[in-house]
């Protein structure tokens, strides 16, 4: 369960850092034997700044009730 905090807590931070990430996808538009056509499309996906901090404030919950269970 520590790990699992953990991984979460990285997670949390890492979307308050990052604000998000962008992927890149390659479409054909014409395909006509030796003639190929087509293009590139970037995409960004925004991750709001609660979810990073409900990401850290869950993980957090998580190591805590973890060690307290433990004893």
């Amino acid at each position: 369960m520590k790990i699992a905090g953990l991984v979460v807590m990285f997670l949390g931070l890492a979307a308050l850092v990052y604000g998000g990430f962008t992927y890149t996808s390659h479409k054909k538009d014409v395909d006509m034997g030796p003639i190929q056509i087509g293009h590139t499309e970037n995409h960004d996906v925004p991750i709001p700044p609660l979810l990073g901090l409900a990401g850290i404030v869950a993980g957090g919950a998580m190591i805590y009730f973890a060690a307290k269970g433990a004893s």
